[in-house]
């Protein structure tokens, strides 16, 4: 697995990030039995809620009930609801399996949050959104798709790559910049393939914050979003899991709502 140049990591207690700062009670997004709550859409022509693949599923995993993404069509599933101003926390962890372009490749994946507008707006297959990265070796990486734009404080390492660093200068990603829409996490915390992985996404007004198995991969300020020449702020959102060549499975997918971000997470 590539692992980026390290930097210094900020490790958190995963205990203290279950706890969120309301005290507010966690809701399930999985209901362990089937995927009510969530639309399918994949890349056309198949379009919204039809899956002849099966690339979406729920399975066991041992006694558990998990949901299982083959990867074999571009796409995505889907909250049926928004969401604003809230702690994401899921499980996630690869499979064998990968497709196409991407076999034999990285394994990717994505959570994409603050997801609005039409489906299929970035790549034909997913909303315009922020991306917190799902892939081996670049968990906790930034993508804005379609549109999608934050502020993040990076060092340039060459001409094309920047890192997030706190004490960097702060660089506005997005497609229609000369630096473009993605910026790398620091430090790598993901487990071996195979293994399962904890995620922690926290939102709140426009600021987000990337955490992999309890080490901060990333604070992103003043997400946004570029419509029609204009930036307006992208704050609330739907959830979207990619499907994106790889076989992936998730579980343990819940959410709360906060009215802070942890300070330990932003410091």
């Amino acid at each position: 697995m590539q692992r980026h140049v390290c930097f210094c990591l900020v490790v958190l207690a995963v205990v203290g990030l279950g706890a969120a700062p309301s005290g507010k009670e966690w809701t399930s997004l999985f209901n362990g039995k089937d995927l009510k709550g969530w639309d399918v859409y994949l890349k056309a022509p198949i379009g919204l809620n039809q899956d002849p693949h099966h690339v979406f599923s729920v399975v066991k995993d041992g006694e558990e009930s998990v949901i299982r993404i083959s990867g074999e069509d571009v796409g995505a599933i889907t909250t049926v609801k928004e969401f604003a101003d809230y702690h994401l926390q899921l499980l996630f962890r690869w499979g064998l399996q990968s497709w196409g372009s991407k076999k034999g490749k990285k394994k990717d994946s994505g959570l994409l949050y603050h997801s609005v507008g039409p489906y299929g707006a970035d790549f034909g297959a997913w909303m315009r959104s922020q991306e917190f990265q799902i892939q081996e070796g670049d968990c906790g990486d930034y993508w804005g798709c379609a549109g999608g734009i934050a502020a993040i404080p990076s060092v340039r390492v060459n001409d094309s790559n920047y890192v997030y660093d706190p004490a960097g200068a702060m660089f506005s990603f997005r497609a229609d910049a000369k630096i473009g829409r993605h910026c790398i996490k620091r430090g790598d915390a993901e487990k071996a393939t195979g293994e399962w992985n904890q995620l922690d996404l926290y939102c709140h007004g426009d600021t987000s914050v990337h955490v992999v198995n309890g080490v901060v991969m990333m604070v992103l300020y003043h997400n946004a979003q570029v419509d029609s020449g204009s930036v307006r702020p992208l704050t609330k959102g739907r959830i979207q899991l990619q499907s994106e060549g790889a076989e992936v499975f998730y579980k343990q997918v819940r959410i709360q709502g906060i009215d802070r971000i942890p300070g330990e997470v932003l410091n």
